[in-house]
């Protein structure tokens, strides 16, 4: 773990409710991090000292771009401040953190499940999931859960992904409205209720869940009825701060 502070090179929309921050180090120094783990940014207020972490949305050689996806919360702190920075612009942070990390194992399927920021560990870890199928034999089956199509965040770059691979594969569900097209990667529900169309195997999949406590919890609860041990169920829950 180290301290650093954070300079924004950019800040964009990236859905109409997510936005994406860029950052760098100040001193220039790379930041070293593997693909699905998070820094914290503090933050003042009075006397008084917060933190608020994020998961890096960049894979780890990005060329020093630490990228991070915010959807901001009415009144929050971390929302108030990153909203007023410009580029140029710099925060206190620390890291990396996290063990919500790709492990070294043999080729199994990886199902990825995430709902909105929840999706920004997988992006990270695109890259090397990307090699896994290509060269090692993994199997990719992701899933991403939003209230509509709008809020799909970085979807192209799954899609992209899959494209010409056989053993990737990419599912947007919606759960406020139904599919508004006939695109074969499009569902309508949560997608925890994706799961009996995998035809999941306790002996060859490895689960990854990131996002909602509530789906976390509910795909836990499946999962583990169905003959998943905790060990094959890797998760990370968002808890979204009101200060």
């Amino acid at each position: 773990m180290q301290s650093f502070e954070l300079e924004l090179i950019e800040k964009v929309n990236v859905t109409p409710h997510i936005r994406q921050l860029a950052f760098r180090r100040r001193d220039g120094q790379p930041l070293d991090f593997v693909a699905g783990q998070f820094v914290n940014f503090f933050f003042e207020r009075g006397d008084a000292r917060s933190q608020r972490s994020y998961s890096i949305a960049s894979a780890p050689h990005s060329h020093d771009r630490i990228e991070i996806a915010m959807s901001p919360v009415e009144g929050g702190l971390a929302t108030s401040v990153f909203e007023s920075m410009q580029p140029g612009d710099v925060l206190p942070a620390a890291g990396p953190f996290g063990r919500f990390v790709l492990r070294d194992e043999e080729p199994c399927r990886y199902v990825l499940v995430a709902t909105g920021t929840g999706v920004t560990p997988y992006r990270s870890m695109l890259s090397e999931l990307v090699r896994r199928v290509d060269e090692e034999a993994f199997h990719i089956e992701m899933l991403l859960g939003v209230w509509r199509r709008e809020e799909l965040l970085y979807a192209e770059d799954f899609l992209t992904a899959a494209e010409g691979r056989e053993r990737f594969n990419f599912t947007a569900c919606y759960s406020r409205e139904a599919p508004p097209g006939d695109r074969h990667w499009e569902a309508e529900g949560y997608v925890q209720h994706r799961f009996p169309h995998l035809e999941l195997n306790p002996e060859r999949d490895v689960i990854y869940l990131c996002g909602n406590p509530g789906m976390v919890d509910a795909s836990v609860e499946h999962l583990t009825e169905v003959g998943f041990n905790i060990r094959q169920l890797r998760r990370e829950k968002y808890l979204p701060s009101r200060t």
